[in-house]
C-alpha cells in the first residue's frame, strides 16, 4: 500500500508533482515488499527465450526473479507453489491495446460517454486484460486525450489494478481520415483527434507530450470502415507526419501509426516511426523496405479486428457479405501473406489484435495467440515468444522483462497445462492458476 510522505503529492498526476509521488511509491512500495519471497517447485519453465520448456523451480524475491535452477531449491523461508506439473511463463503483453474502447459496436458511442464513466469503464478493462493474463500493455490510442495517461499513473501508484501500461495520444487523423465522424450541422466526437496541416499536428503533438503520453499514435492511411478514406488512401502529408515525429524525437517519445498500405508504410518509415499496425495491403518491395529497419521497427498487424469482422459480426449488423463488399475478405488474405512474408525476414511480429469491439472485446485478448498459430503458421512457441519476450522488447524494457531469467520483473503466469501442445489453453481463464505482476500475486494459487 501507498502511504504518502509528508510533503507528497497526494495523487497529484502532472508535471513534477507526479514524479515525486511516484517516486515516493516505488520507493515504499520495494521496502515493503523486499522479505516476500515465493518458489514456484514442480513445474515446466517455458522461459520466454525459445529454449524447450524443463522441470525446475524459479524463486522470487520482492518484485525480481531471483533464482531460475533445474534442481530442488531451499524454500529457505519462502511461500511454496506447487504448480502441480504445470507450466511457468512470462506474463503475455498486448501490443495493440485499447483499454479506453468499451467493446461497443459502434465507435461512434464512445463520444457519448462522459469522460467520468469513461475512466471507470476504461479501469474495469484494465483488471480484464490482467485477469486475462496480460501483465503489460502497449496502449494503441486512448480515445480522449488523457484516459491513457491518468491509468497509466494509477496503475503505476496502486490505486487501480491492471497491467504495466504505456499511455498513448488519441488517434490523430484528417479531416474524412479514419475517426472523423463530424457533420457540417452537428457536433459529433468520435476516438480521434481531427487535425489538418503541419502546424496543428505539431502543437497537438506537444500538447501530448506535456500531459505525459508514452506514445504519439497517428492515423496515416485510411481504413475498409472509413467511406471518404478506404484502406487504400494515404491521407496524411509528409509535413504532418514529419511535424509528430520531430516532436516525438525532440522529447524521447515514439510514433506508432495506423498504415495500410505501401505508401504510408513507407511514409511512416522515412521520419522514424517504431510502431507499424496493420500493414496489411502491401507488396514484397514494402516488406523489403520493413525488414531493413527491423531492429528498430515493430509491425502489429491486428489481424483479430479484421477476422472476427470478417466472420463473427452479424449479431451487431455486420455481416460476412457487408465484410466482404468493404474489402475484409482481402484484406485479411493478403495480411496473412505479409505478416508470413515479414516473419521470414526476421521482422518483429506480435501479437495485438485491436480488441475493444463488442464482437472483438477486451479480455479476449489471448485469441491472438490462436490467430498465429492458425493463420500465420507460427508455432505454439514463436507466438508465446512473440507475446512474451518481443513484448518486452516493445515494452522498452527488454533486458528486464518477458523472460523468466535472474533479475527480471517477476510477471508470471502458472498455468494448468502445457501451451504448447494447446495454445488454446491461454485463453482459458481458469486455466491460470497464478497471475504474478512485479512479484504479487494478481491471482494467487488456490
Amino acid at each position: 500500500m501507498y502511504v504518502p510522505s509528508p510533503g507528497a503529492a497526494g495523487g497529484g498526476l502532472g508535471g513534477g508533482r507526479r514524479r515525486a509521488h511516484n517516486a515516493n511509491f516505488v520507493h515504499l512500495s520495494l521496502v515493503a515488499i523486499a522479505v516476500q519471497r515465493v518458489l514456484y517447485t514442480n513445474i515446466a519453465i517455458l522461459d520466454g527465450t525459445g529454449t524447450p520448456p524443463y522441470p525446475g523451480s524459479v524463486l522470487v524475491e520482492g518484485e525480481r526473479i531471483a533464482r531460475v535452477s533445474r534442481d530442488v531449491v531451499d524454500p529457505a523461508g519462502a511461500r511454496v507453489v506447487d504448480g502441480e506439473g504445470g507450466t511457468l511463463m512470462p506474463g503475455l503483453v498486448e501490443a495493440h491495446a485499447h483499454l479506453t474502447f468499451l467493446d461497443m459496436a459502434r465507435s461512434i458511442d464512445l463520444g457519448f460517454v462522459p469522460p467520468e464513466e469513461h475512466m471507470l469503464r476504461t479501469a474495469t478493462n484494465a483488471r480484464r486484460l490482467l485477469d486475462a493474463g496480460f501483465t503489460s500493455c502497449a496502449s494503441a490510442a486512448s480515445s480522449k486525450p488523457r484516459l491513457d495517461v491518468a491509468l497509466r499513473n494509477a496503475i503505476d501508484s496502486g490505486d487501480v489494478i491492471g497491467p504495466r501500461t504505456l499511455a498513448a495520444s488519441p488517434e490523430m487523423t484528417v479531416t474524412a481520415g479514419l475517426g472523423d465522424v463530424r457533420l457540417s450541422h452537428l457536433y459529433r466526437q468520435n476516438f480521434a483527434e481531427v487535425l489538418d496541416g503541419e502546424s496543428e499536428f505539431r502543437r497537438f503533438a506537444r500538447e501530448m507530450v506535456r500531459e505525459g503520453v508514452d506514445t504519439l499514435k497517428i492515423n496515416i492511411s485510411g481504413d475498409a470502415g472509413t467511406v471518404a478514406s478506404p484502406s487504400r488512401a494515404t491521407v496524411m502529408t509528409e509535413a504532418e507526419v514529419e511535424a509528430v515525429c520531430d516532436v516525438a524525437h525532440a522529447h524521447g517519445k515514439r510514433v506508432a501509426a495506423h498504415c495500410r498500405n505501401d505508401a504510408s508504410i513507407r511514409m511512416a518509415l522515412r521520419h522514424g516511426v517504431t510502431i507499424l499496425f496493420h500493414a496489411n495491403l502491401i507488396d514484397d518491395d514494402t516488406c523489403a523496405a520493413i525488414e531493413a529497419e527491423k531492429a528498430r521497427v515493430f509491425v502489429a498487424p491486428t489481424l483479430g479486428h479484421t477476422y472476427t469482422t470478417l466472420n463473427e459480426a452479424a449479431s451487431w449488423g455486420i455481416t460476412t457479405a457487408m465484410g466482404r463488399e468493404r474489402g475484409l475478405d482481402r484484406e485479411l488474405e493478403r495480411g496473412i501473406d505479409n505478416m508470413k512474408n515479414l516473419k521470414r525476414r526476421g521482422v518483429r511480429v506480435l501479437p495485438g489484435g485491436d480488441y475493444g469491439f463488442a464482437w472483438n472485446p477486451n479480455g479476449t485478448n489471448a485469441r491472438d495467440l490462436e490467430h498465429f498459430v492458425n493463420l500465420l503458421g507460427f508455432t505454439p512457441m514463436e507466438a508465446i515468444v512473440a507475446a512474451t519476450c518481443l513484448g518486452g522488447e516493445l515494452m522498452m524494457k527488454a533486458d528486464e522483462l518477458g523472460q523468466i531469467k535472474p533479475g527480471f520483473i517477476a510477471d508470471l503466469l502458472l498455468v494448468d497445462g502445457d501451451p504448447l501442445a494447446d495454445i488454446s489453453i491461454l485463453r482459458e481463464k481458469t486455466r491460470l492458476r497464478a497471475i504474478m505482476r512485479g512479484g504479487a500475486f494478481h491471482k494467487a494459487p488456490a
